[in-house]
């Protein structure tokens, strides 16, 4: 027997799966997570989950990992220091950078331009010239080179990137000066734009192989630890890394290519989300992913998540595909405060972390947390994780009250208070990507999950209209769930640069053909077979003479015609008008995916409505202005079919569930909880 192992890092718990890759059967563990050193919890908790699951080392296949190593060196700002090497006069690429300036009217005049990854200081410039056609203009000057090197010596560079005119079209000169960079600087890691990113406009392939750079070492030792940590241990398991855009990519690929994984935590959480949605049958689903530290939101429709062309992490945008979730510093461990300038209620983005974590935790944590308001206002009883974990309520009482002075409010509505304005910091997030993208959040579905996410979603689909929500079962470790059923991915990419009406299907095939077998050859390397490679093609597109694209899609057999129309449509959606000019192909790009896991939803027992069985206590809890009574009940005892009417609590190991009243909680064949409006 073989068994995958999915796991995900999060800002305060470190959740895990194992997967029976014959059977389809499951375990799951949480521990908490070790921030001074990530790879520690996921050793650990690997150890405690095969304990608890009776399987040993050696009968794993698979280790599945969503990290945030990469994202969280680029926010603390623990990046290499990058060299780059461009063409003569080229020099200043990344300080000229874009005219685009975030923010609204005259942000130019308060907007703090980011320091660029690689500095001017160690930018050298080379002699040689492609052309845009991929013909050699100059010759490279090797010998130039070697002396420029002198700087990026110099200069004590930990990486290097190279960044040549034209070279998506030609990469014979990068090679060539990667090959004496080797000589010359033994020992660094020197990633090259045309394997990075072999597409036009220099400065965002410059930039985006200097992210790469940047935190290139980071990623590598810390891969490499964990690779050597798990070996130790006696699992042969290959180790593979969840992508931003909700694919895998090996050990060795993300230790070259980390400027992928920038936004791998909450791919996680969407890739779960979807594996639930298809199940339990509703194709248009926003997902609410919150956890101790932040909240991650989304959007699926027709059971596919959207995906951006551009990953954004802090104040970096690079050219890499990931799927479009939004952030926002909105979770249980997110401290409220009163400002003394304003004396107004302010809740994040600072978060208790997991060291000392929320007062409620009992860890030493003193400040006042979304997690203290939930128990003061009885949103959360004191056990938590199946009693394993054990809630400190006087303690967040203490902290709450010192709100509730500052603002003069008695407790129980400060409390409220902090969960209602948490609870509006995550509805801004949603409207972002529904709203903003054109879409209608009533025409879809909400799926709240994380280890806080079943406590504040039915108030999500009251601020949204978005009904009904979904409790996925285990949703505090659903991130796990995605790292382990997610699929190896490949892709390729190539400029191409066409008007619709200055090419043809067959020329686009021929660039797609040669493309496939690029990346076919890469997951067979891997030892996926032939037949279990799924094969999509990508075309960014835009209208003539602009300077963005959209991705889309072209399904095997489409037409030209076909694109132009769905691109015009989704412009349309996104921007409320189109042009009458030509569309433009500006990149194809083909995706191979690999094997899918052996994994079905499992189906629970059929009940006959009546949740009394799982009933525990009866409890009270504050609501709508006043105490009320409410029911508390074990998810693990409700069967298909049992309808729980709110204000109710249902908890599980490594979640609570939050119903509000005038609604209704009804539990699918799936052991899905759906929240509805009564």
């Amino acid at each position: 027997m073989s068994y995958r192992l999915g796991v995900d890092v999060g800002g305060t718990f470190t959740d895990l799966l194992v997967i029976d890759e014959e059977s389809g059967e499951t375990w799951r563990e949480k521990v908490p997570s070790t921030p001074d050193d990530p790879s520690r919890a996921v050793v650990a908790g690997a150890r405690a989950i095969c304990a608890k699951a009776g399987v040993a080392p050696d009968s794993l296949a698979l280790f599945l990992h969503g990290t945030t190593v990469a994202t969280n060196a680029v926010l603390e700002g623990k990046v290499a220091r990058v060299g780059l090497v461009v063409t003569e006069g080229y020099r200043h690429i990344l300080q000229i950078a874009r005219s685009l300036v975030p923010g609204g009217l005259a942000a130019w005049i308060v907007w703090p331009k980011p320091e660029p990854l690689a500095p001017l200081e160690a930018t050298i410039e080379v002699p040689e010239r492609i052309a845009a056609d991929g013909s050699i203009v100059r010759p490279l000057d090797a010998e130039a080179l070697r002396k420029a090197c002198r700087r990026l010596r110099e200069e004590k560079v930990e990486a290097v990137t190279v960044c040549l005119i034209n070279a998506y079209v030609n990469p014979a000169h990068e090679r060539a000066v990667a090959a004496i960079l080797a000589e010359e600087l033994p020992g660094l890691p020197i990633s090259l734009s045309s394997d990075i990113l072999p597409e036009m406009q220099e400065y965002e392939r410059a930039l985006t192989t200097v992210a790469n750079s940047a935190v290139r070492p980071t990623v590598a030792r810390y891969v490499g630890n964990l690779d050597r940590e798990l070996k130790a241990w006696g699992t042969p398991a290959k180790l593979h890394l969840l992508r931003s855009d909700g694919g895998l990519m090996t050990a060795d690929k993300s230790a070259e290519a980390p400027v992928n994984l920038l936004m791998s935590g909450p791919a996680g959480g969407v890739a779960g989300a979807l594996f639930v949605a298809r199940n339990a049958g509703f194709p248009n689903v926003l997902t609410l992913d919150m956890g101790g530290t932040s909240t991650d939101v989304a959007l699926i429709e027709q059971y596919e998540p959207r995906l951006r062309r551009e990953t954004s992490v802090g104040h970096l945008t690079v050219r890499a595909s990931s799927l479009d979730v939004k952030t926002v510093g909105a979770g249980g461990g997110s401290i409220a405060s009163v400002p003394e300038l304003t004396r107004a209620l302010r809740v994040g983005p600072q978060s208790a972390g997991a060291v000392p974590g929320p007062a409620a935790y009992g860890r030493g944590g003193e400040l006042p947390t979304v997690t203290d308001a939930n128990v003061v206002l009885g949103y959360l009883p004191e056990n938590l994780l199946g009693g394993s974990f054990r809630l400190d309520r006087e303690a967040s009482k203490r902290a709450v009250q010192t709100i509730a002075d500052a603002l003069g409010l008695p407790l129980m509505e400060a409390a409220a208070g902090i969960v209602s304005i948490v609870n509006e910091t995550m509805f801004g997030a949603l409207r972002l990507v529904s709203v903003q993208q054109g879409y209608d959040p009533r025409d879809f579905a909400l799926m709240a999950f994380g280890g806080a996410g079943p406590l504040h979603g039915n108030a999500m689909g009251i601020l949204m209209g978005s009904w009904p929500v979904i409790i996925p079962p285990s949703p505090g470790i659903l991130c796990a769930y995605g790292d382990a059923t997610t699929r190896l991915r490949v892709d390729a990419q190539r400029s191409f640069n066409r008007l619709v009406t200055e090419t043809s299907e067959a020329e686009v095939a021929h660039v797609a053909k040669a493309l496939v077998a690029e990346v076919s050859a890469e997951l067979g390397r891997e030892g996926v077979a032939p037949a279990d490679i799924e094969i999509r093609v990508e075309i960014d597109v835009r209208y003539k003479g602009q300077a963005f694209e959209l991705p889309l899609l072209q399904p095997e057999g489409a037409t030209l015609a076909d694109l132009a129309a769905r691109f015009d449509a989704e412009h349309l959606r996104l921007f409320t008008f189109n042009l009458p000019v030509p569309q433009e192909l500006v990149n194809i790009r083909v995706i191979a995916l690999g094997r899918a896991a052996n994994v079905t939803a499992e189906r629970i027992a059929e009940g006959n409505g009546d949740p009394s069985a799982a009933k525990l206590r009866d409890h009270e809890l504050f609501m709508d202005g006043a105490l009320r009574p409410a029911t508390i009940y074990d998810r693990a005892r409700l069967r298909a079919g049992d309808r729980v009417p709110g204000p109710a609590i249902i908890c599980e190991m490594d979640s609570t569930t939050l119903v509000h009243g005038g609604h209704l909680a009804t539990v699918d064949p799936f052991g899905n909880i759906l929240i509805t409006p009564c």
